[in-house]
């Protein structure tokens, strides 16, 4: 079951780098959001928790080569790809409701931006498709810093799930084996 999330064959070392930092993230988000000037609900620190645990961990397992390998692979392409993206829109929500009082303007602007930068992402020529999700991404950190009001206890959830979606999951690249020698 777990492969088909993180790509079947993950090695060890992946397999830590992947879950590692998400428990970690799963913890420490809400133990943040706890310092704040806040009454927070079981079911806001919970899915601070769940969101932190996400994106860090998607973050981290999309830019695997086992994860590259698996969600690159022949018979994915873009609409899947799309499709990935969408249901991360579940995730702007819940955050527009749940932490922003129904701020639908919020969902609105990212939840757009994220599916008009994926489609340019994915639609853009293999050789600039790195450079388009960098630029898309520099785009959603200026947006996120600027046009929007922080989300309390949250302000990070916007740079990781753009980082997450726009660079580690979008961008196709050639995965590595860990046989394979590095060259100096």
């Amino acid at each position: 079951m777990i492969d088909r999330f993180i790509g079947p064959g993950a090695t060890p070392a992946e397999m830590w780098l992947q879950f590692l930092p998400a428990v970690i993230a799963a913890i420490a988000a809400p133990l943040y959001a706890l310092t704040l000037p806040h009454d927070w609900t079981p079911l806001q620190l919970g899915l601070i928790a769940l969101l932190g645990l996400d994106c860090i961990g998607g973050v981290l397992t999309n830019a695997t080569t086992t994860a590259k390998r698996w969600y690159h692979r022949p018979g994915q392409g873009w609409r899947q790809h799309l499709a990935f993206v969408s249901l991360h829109i579940v995730h702007i929500g819940l955050v527009a409701l749940l932490f922003r009082g129904g701020d639908w303007s919020f969902f609105a602007v990212v939840s757009g931006y994220l599916l008009v930068a994926a489609i340019a992402i994915v639609r853009s020529p293999l050789y600039l498709q790195r450079p388009v999700a960098l630029g898309l991404y520099g785009l959603a950190l200026l947006g996120d810093r600027y046009l929007l009001s922080p989300t309390l206890g949250l302000e990070w959830f916007v740079p990781f799930l753009m980082l997450k979606l726009l660079v580690s999951h979008l961008l196709a690249e050639a995965p590595h084996h860990p046989e394979v020698v590095e060259q100096d």
